[in-house]
């Protein structure tokens, strides 16, 4: 016999990350940074922007583009979605940033998320992402978003995990030897283009951000379950304000 509609319980949604304590129990927690990347081009002088930046109030970082000699990009980030709108958009509509044109190709916004083993959730989800990005010691950066196909849905939670696993690997062999550090967000329903997650790359060279890509060309992840990568934004830092 069919339960009355008002009888069947509704189960509650937990939109907390999880990790794991110092002893190896579950925690969770309900925070997260969100981080938006952005690009201009038509940009002769940088100094006004930096100056708008300051008196504007926002933490982030501005990048002089590699791949065009009038092209920046600005990274901003909050634990507050809300801070995009009301605090970076009145400086991108101000006259500093007026006459730029802006590039949607490179537009990127995403939030922290963790696997499920993360220690130390708070700091992994709401600061060591910024403090990678304003680290001066690390004025090399490469964006890009990210999609995967369908197929890596349909594997198993162990079979996804060795697949990601890989990848791991790969970034904390590079990291530790000071070559490259990233920072992985997710944007499902975030992104215009519908891409699963965008991911920084910083370091204090571009031949090792350069070989950590070259490198998860090789994993299967990349060559197996990804439908899109790219474009690429590369910038070094011109500009940077720590989160606050």
């Amino acid at each position: 016999m069919l339960k009355d509609k008002s009888e069947v319980k509704i189960k509650k949604v937990d939109l907390g990350e999880r990790g794991k304590d110092a002893e190896g129990n579950s925690t969770t927690l309900d925070r997260r940074l969100y981080m938006q990347m952005l690009a201009f081009g038509d940009c002769a002088d940088t100094a006004p922007l930096v100056q708008a930046l300051i008196d504007g109030n926002v933490q982030g970082v501005l990048y002089a583009e590699t791949s065009d000699p009038r092209g920046v990009g600005l990274m901003t980030f909050s634990e507050d979605p809300a801070y995009f709108v009301d605090v970076v958009r009145p400086v991108l509509n101000g006259p500093a940033f007026a006459d730029l044109t802006v590039k949607p190709e490179y537009s990127m916004f995403g939030r922290t998320y963790s696997i499920g083993y993360e220690r130390n959730l708070e700091y992994v989800l709401t600061e060591k992402p910024a403090e990678r990005v304003t680290n001066p010691a690390w004025p090399w950066a490469v964006w890009y978003p990210l999609k995967r196909k369908g197929s890596f849905q349909l594997l198993s939670r162990d079979e996804q995990m060795t697949v990601l696993k890989e990848h791991g690997t790969i970034g904390r062999s590079y990291g530790e030897s000071g070559h490259g550090l990233d920072i992985r967000l997710a944007c499902h329903g975030l992104d215009k283009n519908d891409n699963d997650f965008v991911t920084g790359l910083v370091g204090d060279n571009l031949t090792g951000l350069s070989k950590i890509v070259e490198r998860m060309r090789k994993t299967k992840q990349t060559s197996t379950y990804l439908e899109s990568l790219g474009p690429f934004f590369v910038g070094k830092v011109i500009w940077q304000c720590e989160l606050a």
